[in-house]
C-alpha cells in the first residue's frame, strides 16, 4: 500500500504541474484571447494535447480551471476594496473601478472566458460559453450578497433582498463593463461614477448591522 506521504508528495506534484499547465494557459490566452486553441497551449506547455486532456478532460475542463482562477483573483480584490478605511461612496466606487480594472488590465483573458470565437464553437465540440461563464457570474453574485448580508442591516427579508442587490449589481457590472470594454465611450472613472449613482439612491439610505464590519 501507498504510504501517506507518498500520496500526499503525488498530490503536490500534480498541483504543481496542473498550476503550470494554467500558466502555460493564461501565456496563450493572453496572447491570443479568445482565439487560444487546445494545439497552442499544450505546445506552449511542451507537451502533446492528449497529455492536455488528461489533467482537464476537455477545453471545458480548462475553462471551467481558469474561471475559478481568475474569479478568486478577482473575488479577492473585491474584497480589498470592501475592506477599505474609507467613507461608503468611496469603498463603493472602489467596489466598482476593481472589478473594470480587472478586465481592462487583461481583456484577452475576460473576452477568452465570456466571448469565444465563432471558430472555437465550430472546432470544439460541446463547448458552450454560457452554460461555463453563468455559474461563474452566479458565484460573484453569491459571494456579494453574503458581503452585503454581514454588513447591511436590511430588516425582514434582509437575506432576500441581498441576493436581489448582490446578483443585480454583478449583472450590472458585467453588462456594463462588457459594452464599455468593446465600445470605451467614456473613461473607467467616469463609468464607476455613473453606476455609483445608479446604486447609491438605496445604499446611502441603509444602517450598518449593528456589530459588523460595515459597508
Amino acid at each position: 500500500m501507498e504510504s501517506t506521504e507518498h500520496r500526499g508528495r503525488q498530490q503536490t506534484a500534480t498541483e504543481r504541474r496542473r498550476r503550470e499547465l494554467l500558466e502555460a494557459a493564461e501565456r496563450i490566452v493572453l496572447r491570443d484571447g479568445p482565439d487560444a486553441s487546445m494545439n497552442a497551449i499544450a505546445a506552449e506547455a511542451g507537451i502533446t494535447k492528449p497529455i492536455l486532456y488528461r489533467h482537464f478532460g476537455d477545453k471545458g475542463g480548462l475553462y471551467r480551471a481558469l474561471a475559478v482562477r481568475h474569479t478568486d483573483a478577482l473575488l479577492a480584490n473585491l474584497a480589498t476594496a470592501l475592506d477599505a478605511p474609507v467613507l461608503r461612496r468611496d469603498r463603493v466606487e472602489a467596489t466598482l473601478d476593481a472589478y473594470l480594472l480587472a478586465i481592462e488590465a487583461r481583456p484577452q483573458v475576460y473576452r477568452f472566458l465570456m466571448h469565444p470565437s465563432d471558430e472555437d464553437n465550430a472546432s470544439e465540440s460541446g463547448f458552450d460559453v454560457g452554460r461555463h461563464s453563468a455559474p461563474l457570474l452566479r458565484r460573484l453574485g453569491e459571494e456579494l450578497a453574503k458581503v452585503i448580508t454581514d454588513r447591511l442591516d436590511l430588516g425582514p427579508g434582509g437575506e432576500l433582498t441581498a441576493r436581489v442587490w448582490g446578483h443585480g449589481i454583478v449583472g450590472m457590472m458585467h453588462g456594463a463593463g462588457d459594452w464599455w470594454l468593446r465600445e470605451r465611450p467614456c473613461t473607467r472613472e467616469q463609468l464607476v461614477k455613473q453606476l455609483a449613482d445608479l446604486l447609491w439612491g438605496q445604499l446611502v439610505a441603509v444602517e450598518d448591522r449593528a456589530g459588523g464590519p460595515g459597508f
